[in-house]
């Protein structure tokens, strides 16, 4: 395909995106309806999306309009690219740029590629990092590895990753995190990942089981439970800290569908529960509750226009209620731990106020706040503990 002919399939796919479409769904349609389309053909494609869709304020604003054509035109007027030299109307072109497509300069919020009732809330929480964190969000995100500290070390992981043309660093947010800096395309087929050695995650995510693990002193034998676990990334982190009897549970059990394959990749045991009340009291109590995603916007950047302040509202109901049901599962002076990928006050700090009133005797032990400005994504952590009455 023609660099012409790729702006034009990211505009189909964006129009699609704008419609409701779910951004990997849209890509994948498309893929499968151009056969003609080579791997890097999908890959450039996919890039100019996500791209666009990260900064869809600024490059609607740039464009003129807030379509697929309006984007993609805002996107090379930002990377300081003619329209006109690729949007020529030629083959599989895009038709040639209109005398009334001229576009403005972003302004506010929209420079920031924010939604605008979003801003104070932000602020409120961010302060001074604001302008810098909405700017990363509108980058790509890094990719991270986490070694299986079970069965290697960062080092011979690093190594063997070498021999599969995969590049990678040490990153300080989490001993166990490595920054992939090169082949980040091949580390599903490498050794390394086929072994259990690696796995993808985020290096804040590694960060925070990392925080949780020396805060509980993980051991032996400990009664674990991940009670909102997903795909499972925290599960099989906190599995190669120590040989703990370790639970997850997901509203949702689909969700978890990989976890079993995965576990077994790492050399993990981890029993899958739909009613973990049954198997508490519990020493760890660890619950990355649902969110608004704000601090990963970068990866699901969807999910930044999607966010309404209805929907934050039912959200931090739904924590309210995942906080309420998990107290009980953690043992006297034992730990709960509750996370989010959010940077919101609202789902965060208010939470952990919010359940301290109506649950009296909870301390909170320590929290920690990570953003995009430390490499990862936008992480709260809240350690939670109560003493017997």
């Amino acid at each position: 395909m023609t660099p012409a002919a790729r702006i034009a399939a990211a505009i189909d796919v964006l129009d699609r995106c704008l419609g409701g479409a779910n951004a990997e769904q849209a890509l994948t349609n498309w893929g499968r309806a151009s056969r003609f389309a080579g791997s890097g053909d999908r890959a450039t494609v996919r890039d100019l999306v996500y791209d666009a869709l990260r900064c869809r304020r600024s490059f609607a604003a740039l464009g003129g309009a807030d379509t697929g054509r309006g984007l993609m035109l805002g996107a090379l007027r930002a990377a300081g690219q003619d329209p006109a030299v690729l949007f020529t109307g030629e083959g599989h072109a895009p038709a040639p740029v209109a005398a009334t497509e001229t576009g403005r300069a972003p302004e506010g919020a929209e420079a920031l590629d924010l939604p605008d009732w979003l801003v104070p809330r932000l602020s409120d929480a961010l302060g001074a990092d604001l302008t810098p964190v909405a700017l990363a969000l509108r980058q790509r995100a890094p990719v991270f590895l986490r070694v299986n500290i079970a069965r290697t070390t960062p080092h011979k992981a690093m190594a063997l990753l070498a021999d599969d043309a995969i590049e990678a660093k040490p990153h300080p947010l989490a001993a166990t995190a490595l920054e992939v800096t090169a082949g980040a395309r091949k580390i599903q087929t490498s050794a390394a990942y086929r072994d259990g050695l690696v796995e993808l995650q985020d290096a804040s995510s590694q960060a925070v089981v990392q925080a949780v693990g020396q805060a509980v002193g993980l051991r032996d034998g400990m009664r674990v439970l991940d009670h909102c676990a997903g795909g499972g990334g925290k599960t099989l982190a906190l599995a190669a800290q120590a040989r703990l009897r370790l639970f997850a549970h997901d509203a949702h059990p689909a969700r978890m569908r990989d976890l079993a394959p995965r576990a077994a990749r790492a050399g993990a045991k981890i029993t899958l529960t739909d009613m973990p009340e049954r198997h508490a009291p519990f020493d760890l109590v660890l619950a990355d509750v649902p969110c608004s995603g704000s601090g990963s916007w970068r990866r699901d950047p969807q999910g930044k226009w999607a966010l309404t302040a209805e929907r934050l509202g039912q959200t931090c109901a739904l924590q309210d209620a995942i906080l309420d049901r998990i107290a009980p599962m953690v043992a006297p002076g034992a730990v709960l731990a509750y996370a989010t990928c959010s940077f919101l006050r609202d789902e965060n700090e208010d939470r952990i106020e919010a359940f301290r009133q109506r649950h009296p005797g909870w301390q909170v032990m320590q929290s920690l706040r990570f953003t995009p400005l430390t490499g990862g994504d936008g992480f709260f952590l809240a350690l939670l503990t109560h003493s017997p009455a």
